[in-house]
Parts: structure tokens; C-alpha cells; sequence
């Protein structure tokens, strides 16, 4: 009898445990080096066991150079073997590369890199509907992989990307900005075209949700204090950030993205039909959504979430 108990006892346990779900498949395609916002999208997925990095590409202009960032980047925190691919060089934007020399110093450098185009369309045919490409960069490598293979394309589970200017939002100083082309719409205005009329679900954190989002000096100690490679690397990367640009608080725009992904009541979505225009505006129009969009974030929340996770 109490074999029979104990066995029923352990198979109801058994039955109970809940299933958890598999890391949901994400490749990164960022400009890291510019801003400092990037750095801590890599840092973010690095520290999120909820989803599995299959890779990270670098989007427009010196490539190469961005690509020398994630090698030491990922070499220093332990994560050397996640694949770094290149795309190709634009030429554009060299004077706001404030983070080139951390790539510079040549330690974890890799022999040499795959191509980012080539890169994404192999993975989204291994894994096809399961891939979420987190897209935080101007989009060159998205028009070329419409523009290569339109349907592989289409076989990505998501674009998750931070970009666009839809409605009056907050800069986070209490002032009131009007919308205007961003800027990872407008330095690739076709590829943002091609994107919204690609079919592949989009979900967008504009301006609107991202602007307001800014990295105070209480959270920065809470964070750069830990002592950690990951921290160290972050500290590292922001005080060249802040010295080639002269500014002390930054703006994370980008990580709200990942932060999406993670806990998505950070930055609740809304269905809208967004066309980019010609100058690179993005609008809404009235018609069939094709995009959940995000346009009001929970700032505090959205902070205390990332320096949380990051400094674990």
C-alpha cells in the first residue's frame, strides 16, 4: 500500500511540473559603435537565458570595425563561440564611431567573418519560422536579404526593431519633440520601405517609447560597480561613448527591443498601419495593420528590469 501511495504521490508531482519553454532563436543585426545603446542590446541577450543567440551582424558603415567590437566583447564575457558576421561596408557614419578603439585592441580577434546576408538566410533555412531578428541598426542588410531572397525572407518568425518617429512623444528632459525621420529609417529609407511591405510580421519601438529612456548615474553605478567582465565591458564602451560624444546620460533606446521580448507589459503594443515615406517618415495610415507598435513605455519599469538583469 505505501508503494502504491508513493507511486501516485510521484506521478502526480510528475504531471504537475510545468513545461518550460524552449529559448526563443534571435540573431542581433546592430550598428554597435555608434551609440552606446547597441552595447547593451549584446549585453542584454547575454545575460537572458530566455533566449538563444544564434548570432549578431553588423549593419552599415565600417562593419569590419563593429565587427572587431563583438569579437572582444563576446571574447571577454566568455561567449566567444555565438558566430559574428559582417555586412557590407556603406562608407557612412565614420565620424560618430565613438567606440572604435575598444575593437582596435585586437584582443579575441577573429580570423575572419561570414557575410551577414549569407549569414541570416542560412539560419532562417535551418530553423525557418523561428527566428526573431532583433533589428537595431539602419537596414541595409534588410533590404539585401528582400532584395536576395524574398522568400527565405519571409520564413522569419518576427522583426523586432527599434525605429521610426510616429506621434509628439517625450525626450525624457520634459520636453515635447514633434515626430521626424529617425535615424535608422532615414539612412536606409528603401530598406524600411521594403521591410513593412515584406509580409514578415514587424513590431516597432519608435521614438515615441524609446526616447524617455534614459540610463541615469544612480543606475550606472548600480551597474558598472559589479565588477563583472560584462559590467566592466559596459563601463569600458559607455566612458568612450561619453567622451566622443561629450554627453553623460545616455539613451537606450535600443534595448527596449529585447526588453520587449523578454517582458512584453515594458512597452504594450497597438496594431497600425505604418508607411515609411520618401523622407523617410514614418506614418500611420488608415488601412490593414502590418505592425504591432509600441507607443508608450514604462521607463522606470524598463530600467529597473535591465540594470536588474545586468548587474546579476
Amino acid at each position: 500500500m505505501r508503494k502504491e501511495i508513493a507511486a501516485a504521490l510521484l506521478a502526480g508531482l510528475l504531471f504537475s511540473v510545468p513545461a518550460f519553454a524552449a529559448p526563443e532563436k534571435i540573431i542581433i543585426d546592430t550598428d554597435i559603435g555608434d551609440d552606446i545603446d547597441d552595447a547593451f542590446v549584446v549585453a542584454l541577450a547575454l545575460k537572458s537565458p530566455e533566449v538563444e543567440v544564434l548570432g549578431i551582424t553588423t549593419d552599415f558603415g565600417d562593419t569590419k570595425a563593429r565587427a572587431a567590437i563583438l569579437d572582444r566583447m563576446l571574447g571577454e564575457t566568455g561567449h566567444g563561440g555565438i558566430p559574428v558576421a559582417v555586412g557590407a561596408a556603406s562608407g557612412a557614419n565614420a565620424a560618430g564611431f565613438t567606440q572604435r578603439a575598444y575593437g582596435e585592441q585586437g584582443r579575441f580577434a577573429r580570423a575572419g567573418h561570414p557575410g551577414a546576408v549569407d549569414f541570416i538566410l542560412e539560419q532562417i533555412r535551418k530553423y525557418p519560422g523561428q527566428i526573431t531578428l532583433v533589428a537595431v541598426a539602419p537596414s541595409p542588410n534588410i533590404g539585401a536579404l528582400i532584395d536576395r531572397d524574398r522568400a527565405t525572407f519571409r520564413k522569419l518568425k518576427r522583426v523586432v526593431t527599434m525605429g521610426g518617429s510616429i506621434r509628439p512623444f517625450s525626450d525624457g528632459f520634459g520636453r515635447t519633440v514633434q515626430p521626424h525621420p529617425e535615424w535608422n529609417v532615414k539612412n536606409d529609407i528603401r530598406a524600411q520601405q521594403k521591410l513593412y511591405a515584406s509580409g514578415v510580421p514587424v513590431v516597432a519601438m519608435p521614438l515615441d517609447s524609446t526616447a524617455n529612456l534614459k540610463m541615469d548615474e544612480v543606475r550606472r553605478g548600480q551597474l558598472f560597480s559589479r565588477g563583472t567582465p560584462l559590467s566592466d565591458a559596459l563601463a569600458l564602451l559607455y566612458l568612450q561613448w561619453s567622451y566622443g560624444t561629450r554627453q553623460v546620460t545616455p539613451t537606450l533606446f535600443d534595448p527596449m527591443t529585447l526588453a520587449w521580448m523578454l517582458k512584453p507589459s515594458l512597452c504594450p503594443t497597438v496594431p497600425l498601419r505604418i508607411v515609411v515615406a520618401d523622407d523617410g517618415m514614418t506614418r500611420e495610415e488608415p488601412g490593414a495593420p502590418n505592425a504591432q507598435v509600441c507607443l508608450k513605455s514604462d521607463p522606470d519599469a524598463f530600467m529597473n528590469f535591465i540594470v536588474e538583469r545586468l548587474a546579476r
